[in-house]
């Protein structure tokens, strides 16, 4: 559980992959893996090698998923909102916008 004296605010449930991850409004959504635990947030395509968060400044695309059904979302630039469908990609999918 993530502790309210390191992160304030009220507590909210995002669905990564259709598994509940309990995160503080906030929080980005890559930071709210992270504080759970996830290390990797993505594989590439070519090859399957997992990817982290990097730059966590919108800048790379290490973290990029489909947010609320939005491809290709930066995780590190996204904060959550209570009921936040979150999807990671396989290596068979683009993480490119459409």
């Amino acid at each position: 559980m993530i502790d309210d004296a390191i992160l304030p605010g009220a507590g909210v449930t995002l669905f990564v992959d259709g598994e509940p991850v309990q995160a503080r409004r906030g929080q980005t959504v890559a930071t709210a893996l992270l504080a759970q635990g996830r290390r990797v947030l993505r594989h590439t395509r070519n090859g399957g090698n997992p990817r982290g968060l990097f730059c966590a400044m919108g800048v790379c695309f290490d973290c990029v998923m489909t947010i609320d059904g939005l491809q290709g979302t930066r995780a590190c630039m996204t904060r959550v909102e209570d009921g936040m469908q979150v999807r990671t990609p396989t290596r068979f999918e683009s993480s490119e916008p459409a």
